[in-house]
């Protein structure tokens, strides 16, 4: 699970691998549920993922003997889930791609306070500095999509 199924150990970008299980869930509880819902369960989803991620955070650093190992990304598919709970059109596709590629920029670049969050103990900044590009991520794509609503498929 800390390795979201083994993605984690992707020889590159494990952080971008280990989200497309993230991706996947988003997916399967657009298509699957009541859009009226889609939040609720994605919420549920977040809250559920970010329960565990500290505590196994905590154990991947012990484990690998570093701070905010690779191999950990648990605290990816949090960020992501974060980004679709709060960001969503119409298009399933377009949400996905949209927030997926744009989560992953504001992880990999991690503007202020992001990259500060991570020198929180153990697994809290593990966990927080991937919400926090996540936040940036969601306020982004509301702005794009209110600028230029047909690149996400947003009916006027």
């Amino acid at each position: 699970m800390a390795s979201s199924f083994g993605l984690g150990y992707a020889p590159f970008a494990p952080g971008t691998f280990g989200t497309l299980p993230a991706v996947a869930l988003y997916v399967a509880i657009a298509l699957a549920a009541p859009a009226a819902r889609h939040g609720a369960f994605l919420g549920g989803a977040l809250a559920l993922v970010c329960l565990l991620a500290v505590p196994l955070a905590g154990w991947a650093e012990r484990h690998w003997g570093r701070k905010d190992p690779q191999r950990f990304v648990l605290d990816e598919v949090a960020g992501f889930l974060l980004t679709v709970t709060f960001f969503r059109v119409d298009s399933v596709v377009a949400t996905a791609v949209w927030a997926f590629c744009v989560t992953r920029v504001f992880d990999v670049v991690k503007p202020p306070p992001v990259r500060q969050l991570e020198k929180l103990p153990g697994g809290w900044g593990v966990l927080l500095d991937d919400l926090c590009a996540s936040v940036y991520a969601v306020l982004v794509l509301h702005l794009a999509a209110h600028l230029w609503p047909a690149a996400f498929g947003v009916r006027a």
